[in-house]
């Protein structure tokens, strides 16, 4: 038996093989001896990376737990490769076309080269792919703790946490030197992709060892390992239902969906021709991977102990045989199955993180120095190092907060179900045309949020923001939103019910946004070109012309692109190659294409393209060429058509400045106006004030009768002077919307009442004759009745001063309107112009030598704002003899409904 310090350094060099393995591989590519580097086995064996610790350890454990439910898990991928005409081949063919390096990156191109949406399936991608990394971290914890119960000093071992934190670092510290070694995700991984193929033959050929050791070695044929199987175990019933039916969707969804596939499948696929291959080849290594699952589940069931861990049957029942070499390779096939994810996974997200979101920022944030440095290539490494670290702690963390006590199974599924929100977007988007940034959107949103409140938060069981006790009854008790529960649908399996509402949601929302909303010129573009990809290839007709640039302008892009240092190394090498001992290379079509494809690492192929040829000129004219052109070109006439509406914009705040400006002008001499005014209006009052207070001052001896009438007049011009002060004040109060209001049901004749008594005094002596139909003034208004009723007294005492007839008479007619009713103050003197309609309710105003309103000019801008505050309106009627005030108040509601009824 193997000691644990052995152990760890049996995975030491193994990880070190690989290394050697893919730096081997990585020299030859540099090299071009690409060789059987690009055969299609290879590529076929790379997309193996889909059989993780999940498919070598968790098969075995769902067949023993669930029957033949684990076959759906290898049902999905064999239907999308069987049928790989349809999707996978236009996958790859967009991908070729469109020079996508990540599945974020191909929705966002899709959809207009949309930053959001490539930055929203980004962070549902490392979401998803936390608890896939935590079930790698699950599984080689259990494997690590299958060697240490049989290894002696077992107390010396570490606990499950403190195993798994350090296979954690261990597997950041393995990617970051496995999967950043260069930044160009243009690229192939050649090294990689060799790597992962090696890893795909070691774990195969490790289960079908213990396979044949269980089948010939502990029994005695195939007859005899299926002998002690039952119906009940192998639960047939369950084939095809509901649970069957979803693993079987989401498997299939994941071989298109989940990161680490997509890179291998689409980003390294180097022929499109390889998928004919794979068609057939990956179906068959899907089919030898589950071949013993069942006759291990039903050895480990019949030799180990009650409670073993049917996860762990793999190594289980070699180790319990007394078989420690052949458990130490099932061992190794584990590892490899565990690390083959991580890496790819890894180098997938890391990409999309950096390109997406770190990159977009940095670049943000430094636009001036990118112009004349822009050594880009450190910030890429530094960001895609960290977020590998960050992703591996994120695994970490769900593995310690879920106790790592899930089978592995289940949490894989977890992780197919979140990443499978990302599948009507993409499918929508290479089939049909009508699809829009909007759309997906709103699609991936919902679904997403679905799936994390019904599946990915219950699994926490919780500990993480939904609690146990939400989970069992719903939020606040409330039972229709019970996570696996939801709106009442129970009795579904959890996974059932968690897949049916985010899909359901996902697709509703996908569908009906799309259909409401017009994608813009780009997207039309973009959607033309992935749907009717085979109608647009990127080798189209085109005239090739020899491309030529001078070595200074090509070295000056160089630096500007990726820095002096990487530049330099990169320019010395290439003159060294065409055997100059120093200077600048020669500017030949390969050195520039070299250049090209070195740049197009850290900007992209299609900068790097039009970058280069704008410098070499010539260059291949392709039907993608001329629709990038075409995109171009129609952002430019979106952004000349913006420019036009914004000219007209700007004349039009022109021409509202000046009138602004004009009335401001006004405003001016208004204010001088009102200043002088002001003045005007408490200097006379202030000087009878003074002149008779001085009179008694200097006048000891005055008669009684004099000092009486003297002091009358101190009074009244003191009364006057206070008058014109409140009206001031209650003016400005009123204009800044400083003062109380109360809102009664009053009465429209007891308002007038009030007025006509108020005015009374000022009325004897004049014999004028007032006119009014106190059955028509029946009607309640809502208002405040002493404001109201100081309206009514100055339009009154107006038409008593200025009303100057013969026969002088007022008349007050009340008329309803719908709603609202009209109060009309008429008098039949001299009238007012029309064309001083409005000049009266200006702040003391003058027509001709009379100042209307008490002497201060203010009564009617006053009762204007009051009327206003109260909801109507005051105006000046144009009539034919004297002048007629109209005041129009809302009716009370409650008044109005006693009427209707």
């Amino acid at each position: 038996m193997l000691s644990w310090n052995a152990l760890i350094w049996v995975c030491i060099l193994y990880v070190s093989f690989l290394f050697l393995i893919a730096f081997w591989a990585e020299r030859r590519a540099a090299r071009g001896a690409l060789g059987w580097l690009r055969s299609p086995v290879v590529y076929t064996l790379s997309i193996s990376v889909y059989c993780t610790a999940w498919t070598f350890y968790g098969a075995v454990g769902s067949a023993a737990r669930n029957g033949l439910e684990f076959v759906a898990i290898y049902t999905g991928p064999t239907l999308v490769f069987i049928g790989w005409w349809w999707v996978l081949r236009k996958l790859v063919r967009i991908g070729r076309v469109q020079r996508t390096t990540s599945i974020a990156d191909l929705i966002s191109s899709r959809y207009g080269k949309s930053p959001a949406l490539g930055v929203a399936v980004t962070l549902l991608a490392v979401i998803a792919t936390t608890p896939y990394i935590a079930l790698q971290l699950q599984s080689l914890t259990l494997s690590f703790s299958a060697f240490s119960a049989s290894v002696e000093q077992a107390e010396q071992i570490p606990t499950a946490g403190v195993t798994a934190f350090w296979i954690a670092a261990g597997l950041a510290l393995f990617t970051i030197l496995f999967g950043t070694r260069n930044v160009d995700a243009n690229e192939r991984h050649h090294g990689v992709v060799t790597a992962i193929a090696v890893e795909a033959v070691v774990k195969l050929v490790a289960l079908l060892s213990v396979g044949i050791f269980v089948v010939w070695g502990v029994s005695s044929g195939p007859a005899d390992a299926f002998s002690g199987i039952t119906a009940e175990a192998l639960r047939t019933d369950e084939i095809f239902g509901p649970r069957w039916v979803a693993i079987t969707f989401l498997s299939a969804s994941a071989i298109i969906c989940l990161p680490r596939m997509f890179q291998v499948t689409v980003v390294e696929n180097v022929d499109e021709r390889h998928l004919a291959t794979a068609s057939w080849a990956f179906p068959l290594y899907l089919f030898l991977m589950c071949l013993f699952v069942l006759p291990i589940a039903i050895a480990g069931q019949t030799l180990l102990p009650e409670g073993a861990n049917p996860d762990l049957y793999v190594l289980s029942v070699p180790l319990a045989e007394g078989r420690n070499t052949l458990a130490l390779l099932a061992f190794l096939g584990g590892f490899s199955s565990a690390t083959s994810m991580v890496i790819v996974a890894a180098i997938a997200l890391s990409t999309m993180v950096s390109n997406h979101i770190v990159m977009p920022l940095w670049l943000a944030t430094r636009q001036d120095d990118t112009k004349t440095s822009g050594d880009v290539r450190s910030v890429l490494l530094l960001s895609r190092r960290i977020s590998i670290g960050g992703m591996l702690l994120l695994g970490y963390l769900y593995f310690r907060f879920t106790g790592g006590t899930g089978a592995l199974a289940s949490i894989g599924l977890i992780a197919f179900a979140g990443v499978a929100q990302v599948l009507p977007g993409l499918i929508g988007g290479i089939f049909w045309r009508g699809a829009t940034k909007a759309g997906a959107l709103s699609g991936l949103a919902a679904g997403f949020i679905v799936w994390a409140y019904t599946l990915f938060l219950p699994s926490f069981e919780g500990s993480l923001l939904v609690s146990a006790a939400a989970i069992a009854e719903g939020p606040f008790g409330i039972s229709a939103l019970r996570p696996q529960a939801l709106f009442g649908l129970s009795g579904f399996d959890p996974l059932v019910h968690s897949l049916f509402w985010s899909m359901a949601v996902n697709i509703f929302a996908f569908m009906i946004v799309s259909v409401l909303t017009v994608p813009g010129q780009l997207e039309r573009i973009q959607g033309a070109q992935f749907v009717d990809v085979f109608r647009m290839s990127e080798d189209g007709p085109g005239v090739v012309v020899q491309r030529s640039a001078t070595s200074e302008d090509l070295f000056t892009l160089a630096q500007r692109i990726l820095g002096p240092n990487h530049a330099h190394r990169l320019f010395s090498a290439a003159a060294m190659e065409q055997g100059k001992n120093s200077g600048l290379p020669d500017p030949t079509d390969g050195f520039i294409q070299q250049l090209e494809r070195e740049l197009a690492g850290s900007v992209g192929a299609a900068s790097a393209h039009a970058m280069v040829s704008q410098i070499a000129g010539g260059g291949t004219v392709s039907v993608t060429d001329l629709m990038q052109i075409a995109d171009e070109t129609a952002q430019i006439m979106t952004y000349s058509q913006r420019l036009e509406r914004q000219s007209r914009e700007l004349e039009e705040t022109a021409r509202q400045l000046r009138l602004a400006n004009t009335r401001l002008t006004e405003i001016s001499a208004q204010k001088d106006a009102f200043l002088s005014q002001v003045s005007h209006e408490l200097r006379t009052p202030m000087t009878s004030v003074r002149s008779f207070a001085e009179i008694l001052r200097d006048t000891p001896d005055l008669d009684a009768a004099h000092t009486r009438r003297f002091l009358k007049i101190i009074h009244d011009e003191s009364e006057r002077l206070t008058r014109l002060l409140d009206e001031i004040l209650d003016l400005s109060f009123l204009e800044s919307g400083r003062m109380s209001w109360r809102r009664d049901e009053v009465s429209l004749t007891e308002v007038i009442d009030r007025a006509l008594a108020s005015t009374e005094g000022l009325r004897d002596g004049t014999n004028i004759v007032i006119h009014r139909d106190r059955a028509s003034e029946d009607v309640i208004v809502t208002a405040d009745f002493d404001r109201l009723a100081q309206v009514f007294i100055n339009l009154l005492s107006n038409a008593v001063k200025y009303g100057k007839a013969d026969a002088p008479e007022i008349r007050i007619a009340v008329t309803r309107f719908g709603g609202k009713v009209h109060v009309d103050v008429s008098d039949n003197g001299p009238g007012i112009p029309m064309h001083d309609s409005e000049r009266v309710f200006e702040k003391f105003a003058r027509l001709g030598e009379i100042t209307l309103a008490g002497g201060a000019g203010l009564g009617l801008p006053i009762s204007r704002e009051i009327i206003h505050n109260l909801g109507g309106s005051l105006d000046l009627l144009p009539v034919p003899v004297g002048a007629t005030f109209r005041v129009t108040l809302p009716v009370s509601e409650t008044a109005s409904l006693s009427a209707r009824a």
